[in-house]
């Protein structure tokens, strides 16, 4: 059974920086797309960054979290990274990571749905 481990959520000041990991310790692919989505309270899940874990891949990020976030991957404990910087209250949510066994790109990367498996999500709040 393929487990998505979240870790890194908290309570962090307007300015300030988190860092989130996802681990994936089972995964049966050699490389995927992971992914980071959010949702905030009262809002719908949006896309904040995915990244491919193979060769050639790169980071891509949502319009809203460009230059503030980093998503990273450490393959040799088969995890990602979302280093959170410049963090701001709108930024408060439930953050989820996601894999998948597919190239990230253009809109698949940034869909929910796509994604075969998902963690359980871990809290972000940025106060004011």
């Amino acid at each position: 059974q393929v487990r998505l481990v979240e870790s890194g959520g908290g309570s962090a000041q307007a300015g300030g920086s988190l860092r989130l990991t996802c681990a994936v310790p089972e995964y049966p692919y050699r490389a995927h797309c992971m992914g980071w989505f959010r949702q905030g309270p009262g809002k719908e899940r949006e896309a904040v960054a995915a990244i491919y874990t193979g060769n050639g891949g790169r980071a891509n990020y949502a319009d809203s979290v460009k230059g503030r976030f980093t998503i990273s991957r450490d393959n040799a404990l088969n995890a990602v990274n979302l280093q959170m910087n410049s963090l701001k209250p709108e930024d408060t949510a439930m953050y989820y990571c996601a894999a998948g066994p597919f190239w990230c790109g253009g809109s698949r990367q940034f869909t929910w749905d796509e994604y075969d498996y998902k963690g359980q999500g871990t809290q972000v709040t940025v106060s004011s």
